[in-house]
């Protein structure tokens, strides 16, 4: 018997068609339909399936008479088949049986849901993605643990994003500099001087946060609307002490920046570097937050990933600027526009940005690079903020920040800065060590200035989070769509049953021949579509099942997540097809054959 069924998906309603079935003395539930979005629309709906089923068995058992008596008649005909006497039978009425169309076989609609920042984190937790920090103890606010799947995302992250600024970049370079340097370090740089935030706390609901300097006469609380108390100045450093007897004062950094300034020289000496060249690195930093919120987006632990591009002064030419760089779209809030108290964006590109004077050619070059740095991960929805005259530093000509457009609101998650020569500066002055080196094109000494293109790790981590939580809305189920190469397990291997000791056998060999190269996982729990699912919702992008034509064939069926077509490959060919679809350079329904 068919029923209505209502499922609810991050407060959103589904309606589906379904019906309960004994097979092998068990009661099982199957999904006919999805009936829409409103009970009205399911109801018509099902009415009208209802009706196609009734007819569909009314023909069923009618064609069943006709076989038995077809079969009955010519039993003695030894050349007569069953099937022989179906195919006539089609043949003679010219008319098939009516199916119900299901979502097998289908591409299912995948629709990029809206979810909010409380929904993420449970999502997150749910999964294993990130934990709150010492749960047991009722968290600590502001940190964070990654779990078993959320530290292979991660990581992923961070291998792409060293692969794209670095590896594949030949005047680019890396290090890994300590959390912790010299405290002068933080006098140079400013942190100790400057690096605050004001402290405000509502006067109507007592809810304390922070705001900006500017901000602080204008500001109403987002939570009541209601007037601010100024609490002061905080500065953000986090304090420790180093040494057991007679401790020194230090700081826990606040930024990766320093530490490739500090390193300049010796970087520039040991890898024999020519300007200009870049110093990059992806670390922890620590900020005493006033107020963390909102998750992973305000945090005192956190990671950026951050490079440094040193430079002649003089030199205003960047030849490594191409045409696909100046034909960068992008969506931009310009400077005027917010002077103006608007917040409209202008469709542009980065080369008329360049033309319109809005900044030099080496910082459009690395902010195109970054612009198609995100767009390879599939993060499109991005638009890109000018600061304004009023919020520059005083050493900087142009800075812009990059946003992503969450469904939660348009969120900050990367930066270009043109610094100059301030950093070098600084630390030349308080350190008294020359900052200046030799600069061959020029044939003469300079002290360089520096392009600084900043990324907050954990931000694109939820970027990438968000723009691939899908809900089937056939099934109503969860589909991570992130890209195959970030995603944080590539394949799962499934034997089709798991009481078969061949069929077993086979899955393990070709586990333990996969896991050799990639990050797989190998499950036999459940039907082999409960594994589709719980693998969906994980963003594994591919599944592997051995049956029992895998015993006797050495092949395997491929599935692909975002379509749920399957391939036949054989067992010889799985790695290299797993290797091309994980890098993109092969058609899914090019890889193999189709299974109908």
């Amino acid at each position: 018997m068919a029923f209505v069924v209502k499922k609810t998906v991050n407060n959103n309603e589904y309606y589906y068609l379904n019906e309960n079935k004994r097979i092998e003395g068990k009661v099982k539930t199957k999904t006919l339909a999805y009936l829409g979005k409103t009970k009205k629309d399911a109801d018509k709906k099902a009415k009208e399936i209802i009706k196609k089923l009734s007819q569909q068995s009314t023909n069923k058992k009618s064609v069943s008479k006709e076989i038995i008596k077809k079969l009955s008649q010519q039993s003695a005909d030894k050349k007569s088949t069953s099937k022989e006497i179906i195919k006539n039978m089609a043949e003679e009425k010219n008319k098939p049986v009516e199916k119900i169309e299901t979502n097998q076989g289908k591409t299912p609609e995948l629709v990029n849901e809206k979810i909010s920042i409380d929904e993420l984190a449970n999502f997150c937790k749910r999964k294993g993605l990130v934990f709150k920090s010492s749960e047991i103890y009722g968290g600590f606010s502001g940190f964070w643990d990654f779990g078993p799947l959320g530290v292979e995302l991660f990581n992923n992250l961070k291998a792409a994003w060293w692969k794209y600024f670095v590896q594949d970049k030949e005047n680019m370079t890396g290090i890994e500099a300590s959390v912790i340097s010299h405290p002068r370090t933080w006098r140079a740089s400013g942190h100790l001087s400057s690096f605050s935030d004001v402290a405000v706390v509502c006067k109507k609901c007592k809810k304390s946060t922070k705001v900006d300097k500017s901000e602080l006469e204008t500001a109403k609380c987002d939570n009541c609307g209601g007037e601010f108390e100024n609490l002061g100045e905080f500065n953000l450093m986090f304090k420790t002490s180093v040494g057991a007897l007679n401790p020194t004062e230090a700081y826990l950094r606040g930024e990766t920046a320093q530490g490739m300034f500090l390193d300049f020289k010796s970087v520039s000496q040991t890898s024999r570097m020519q300007l200009p060249f870049g110093i990059a690195q992806i670390g922890r930093c620590f900020r005493n937050e006033i107020a963390p919120r909102d998750f992973l987006f305000r945090d005192r632990e956190f990671h950026i990933g951050e490079f440094e591009f040193f430079l002649n002064p003089e030199e205003k030419k960047c030849d490594l600027l191409e045409k696909k760089h100046l034909d960068v779209k992008l969506r931009l809030l310009d400077a005027e526009t917010q002077e103006a108290g608007k917040e409209d964006l202008k469709e542009t590109t980065i080369g008329k940005m360049l033309s319109d004077k809005k900044m030099e050619e080496w910082h459009a070059y690395w902010l195109a690079e970054q612009i198609l740095w995100f767009n390879s991960l599939g993060l499109e929805k991005i638009k890109i903020r000018e600061h304004m005259k009023n919020e520059l530093s005083h050493y900087s000509s142009a800075t812009f920040d990059i946003d992503y457009e969450f469904p939660f609101g348009s969120k900050e998650v990367a930066g270009n800065a043109n610094r100059g020569q301030y950093d070098l500066t600084q630390h030349q002055g308080e350190s008294g060590e020359s900052m200046e080196i030799f600069d061959e094109k020029y044939g003469k000494k300079v002290l360089p200035k520096v392009i600084e293109p900043t990324f907050g790790m954990d931000r694109i981590f939820l970027a990438l989070l968000t723009n691939s939580y899908c809900v089937d809305k056939e099934k109503g189920s969860v589909v991570l769509k992130l890209p195959p190469k970030i995603a944080p397990i590539k394949a799962a291997i499934f034997p089709i049953v798991k009481n078969n000791e061949k069929i077993v056998n086979l899955s393990r060999e070709v586990y333990e021949s996969l896991k050799k190269e990639f990050n797989v996982t190998y499950d036999s729990g459940g039907s082999v579509g409960r594994r589709y699912s719980r693998n969906d919702e994980a963003g594994t992008p591919f599944c592997i099942t051995i049956d029992e034509e895998s015993t006797k064939n050495n092949d395997v069926t491929i599935r692909d997540r975002d379509t749920t077509k399957q391939i036949r490959v054989k067992i010889s060919d799985v790695k290299n097809i797993l290797r091309d679809l994980i890098l993109g350079e092969i058609e899914f329904s090019k890889s193999g054959k189709k299974v109908v």
